[in-house]
């Protein structure tokens, strides 16, 4: 009987073990994470920084001030809520210092610019009772949010979606099919090209990177991104997302509307990044995310390869926001 009980616990235990050996991993490229580092944190340097076409001017000590967001272009925008402008020590970040003062964001965060108030709001408070949470949970933007709508009061994340969602959606995100990118490290929590300059094939991946990582780093809002994708990927992505594929999901425009601009409280996916439209796949897949709605999604993503995800965001970033 005891050598009966053993062998059922070591067929489970194997079982298990097949099981976590199957199921997929959140790709690297999708989740990029920081090398771990020793370093003390540097002492920043008083040196001014500006920017063409813009009168301001930050310090680089100004530029690493997670309380209060640089912005180089005032007179683009609304007037930024307290919360998004400064957000409060010692907890709250200022919401526009990663998503950026006009909203577009990069691609470890969100782009909010266009979004439904009250789906902004839904997404904090999901954050907020853990029913959004990232598959790769050493992802530190996605932690940072969690920890930042947990400690946010009602009426300034209503402040906050408010003025997100007044601001124009713009095209942001260059898509180029090729076979060949540069080669890439994770730093900031996106992918940027390695020094000196070399290359190497795509594979099955999106690398996605700033147009110019000198202006991104000085949290310019109006330099956006490339993202390189595989040959093939917008004609096999705009299959998925306009017929389904036969059962293997369902026409995207059926929820999103037409153009994925949105359509009510539903958000709009056109023109975002492909690397945030792979993690949120992933993490409804995965279970990560569980609200109501994405429970909802998760039959229409529950067949989707990580090739099929690839494909819809890529054909997803190449439409007009």
């Amino acid at each position: 009987m005891r050598h009966d009980i053993v062998l059922i616990f070591s067929l489970f235990a194997l079982v298990s073990i097949a099981a976590a050996q199957n199921s997929p991993q959140p790709p690297y490229w999708a989740y990029p994470l920081n090398p771990p580092s020793n370093a003390t944190p540097p002492a920043w340097d008083n040196s001014p920084h500006q920017l063409p076409g813009s009168d301001a001017t930050f310090t680089t000590a100004q530029l690493h001030d997670l309380y209060t967001a640089p912005d180089w272009h005032p007179a683009a925008h609304p007037a930024m809520p307290e919360l998004v402008a400064r957000g409060r020590k010692p907890d709250l970040y200022a919401c526009a210092y990663c998503h950026l003062p006009n909203g577009l964001g990069r691609p470890e965060n969100a782009s909010l610019a266009g979004l439904p108030t009250g789906y902004i709001i839904r997404q904090v408070d999901d954050f907020r009772t853990g029913l959004r949470k990232s598959s790769e949970p050493r992802h530190g933007p996605s932690a940072a949010m969690i920890g930042v709508a947990t400690k946010a009061p009602d009426k300034e994340v209503e402040a906050a979606a408010n003025y997100f969602s007044r601001l124009e959606r713009k095209p942001w995100i260059r898509v180029v099919e090729t076979s060949t990118v540069p080669k890439t490290h994770v730093a900031g929590w996106m992918l940027v090209a390695d020094t000196p300059a070399a290359t190497e094939p795509i594979g099955q991946r999106i690398i996605e990177m700033p147009e110019n990582l000198e202006r991104t780093e000085l949290r310019d809002d109006t330099s956006g991104f490339v993202a390189y994708v595989p040959e093939g990927s917008l004609k096999r992505g705009k299959h998925l997302a306009v017929t389904g594929d036969n059962g293997r999901t369902v026409p995207c425009a059926k929820c999103h509307g037409p153009g994925l601009r949105g359509t009510g409280n539903v958000p709009p996916i056109s023109g975002r990044s492909p690397s945030y439209i792979v993690r949120q796949l992933f993490d409804i897949q995965s279970g990560a995310r569980h609200s109501a709605a994405s429970q909802q999604m998760r039959p229409q993503v529950g067949k989707l390869t990580i090739d099929d995800m690839i494909a819809l965001a890529a054909y997803v970033a190449s439409l007009r926001p």
